[in-house]
């Protein structure tokens, strides 16, 4: 018996699941390392903004102090607003983890089911041809026993004869 069409198909279904729970999760890891690239850079606008305060200090000039600030501000209000984007996009990336490990189990068991389909269809055909032979051989043996028993009789029956 052949591996069914039911099991191979729930094998292609697994494999496309776990295809797309892997696409889904390379793409919430790259909305987080886009997030987090942008806290990034809010973490470095804000630096810079201190830099301008402190140059501004040194050199008098009022324009380069409120720029500072203002880009100090801008930075934090940015990196305030990124957390909780971040929170849930880490959230997000790990329920889709979770679901790619899923959707691989379930592609592993299918696939088992069909290994073990095809090892006992191999062993099935294995025996069925080692029973084939075996048939062969004792078929050959029989004949030739039989194809010797006349010419045994013929030379019994000549020796009888004889005497």
């Amino acid at each position: 018996m052949a591996v069914s069409r039911a099991l191979k198909r729930l094998l292609r279904i697994r494999d496309l699941e776990e295809e797309q729970a892997r696409l889904a999760l390379e793409a919430a890891a790259g909305d987080l390392r886009r997030l987090e690239h942008a806290q990034l850079g809010a973490a470095e606008r804000n630096r810079r903004g201190r830099h301008l305060v402190l140059a501004s200090a040194s050199t008098g000039e009022y324009p380069d102090r409120l720029a500072g600030l203002e880009e100090s501000r801008a930075a934090m209000r940015l990196a305030l607003t990124l957390a909780p984007r971040i929170a849930d996009a880490a959230r997000q990336a790990e329920d889709l983890r979770e679901d790619f490990l899923a959707a691989r189990i379930e592609r592993r068991q299918a696939e088992t089911l069909v290994d073990e389909a095809e090892a006992r269809d191999a062993r099935a055909a294995d025996r069925g041809a080692q029973q084939a032979l075996d048939d062969w051989f004792g078929n050959r043996r029989h004949r030739a026993a039989n194809e010797a028993r006349p010419a045994d009789r013929e030379s019994t029956a000549t020796a009888r004869e004889k005497p």
